[in-house]
């Protein structure tokens, strides 16, 4: 059985769902503002409703909170590239790719270095 929060739910109207998860999110950072996993979803749902410079602020504190948390270096250059901002992206898949190396998660490393690859072309 699922312990998360009600409102993590799909519930009828993506869009409707999709609010209730972000106001969920930030209750969770109200109570514990270092909480990463909850850091991450407000970026990640930020980023999915195209609110860019909210959710790479969101990021941002990520990162400066917990600099092992390799998904966000990910997640935040993927962002970057979609918007245009290669040469950010560049730098964060390449903090992000130290991370992984240094904390022996070699799948990130490589998703991220193939990334790197590609936009370094």
């Amino acid at each position: 059985m699922c312990k998360c929060p009600r409102q993590f739910h799909s519930e009828p109207g993506r869009k409707k769902s999709r609010m209730d998860k972000l106001a969920g999110l930030r209750e969770i950072l109200a109570m514990d503002a270092n909480n990463s996993f909850a850091r991450y979803g407000v970026a990640m749902e930020l980023a999915g409703r195209g609110e860019t410079e909210e959710a790479l602020k969101e990021f941002d504190t990520l990162l400066t909170n917990d600099p092992s948390y390799t998904a966000g270096y990910f997640m935040a250059a993927q962002t970057l590239a979609n918007v245009g901002r290669t040469a950010e992206a560049v730098a964060r898949l390449k903090a992000g790719v130290e991370c992984a190396n240094r904390t022996g998660n070699r799948h990130a490393m490589s998703e991220m270095q193939a990334m790197l690859d590609e936009l370094d072309r």
